[in-house]
């Protein structure tokens, strides 16, 4: 049963905010961990992964009551890249640089168009 009210917006965005957390560590946090065998980074990024997929699904599901699909891939794509971020500099200790912030601004700014024609 979808969401309704004032709630209905905002817990596919919470939900995929959360599962965004668990995808960005299931790809990106075994980089840390070279010396394992890639076999247990693999089994530990599926196991990580399936968090993610039990987040996710519910908030396609109950966002698309309200978001069609591409907005919810949109909005699913611009937190990707601010997790992303956060994760990138406070985990990995890898700086940004410039190009990076034009970068994620053009996409910013592309999600900012898809959602323009909304009514």
């Amino acid at each position: 049963m979808p969401v309704t009210g004032p709630w209905g917006y905002a817990t596919p965005i919470l939900l995929l905010i959360c599962s965004n957390v668990f995808m960005t560590l299931a790809w990106y946090g075994h980089l840390n961990f070279k010396q394992r065998p890639l076999i247990l980074v693999v089994l530990a990024s599926w196991g990580i992964a399936f968090i993610e997929y039990c987040l996710a699904v519910p908030a396609n599901r109950y966002g698309h009551a309200i978001y069609s699909a591409a907005e919810l891939k949109t909005i699913q794509e611009v937190i990707t890249l601010i997790v992303f971020v956060g994760f990138s500099t406070v985990y990995l200790k890898e700086p940004l640089g410039w190009n990076h912030a034009v970068g994620f601004t053009l996409i910013a700014a592309g999600a900012a168009f898809v959602f323009s024609g909304r009514a």
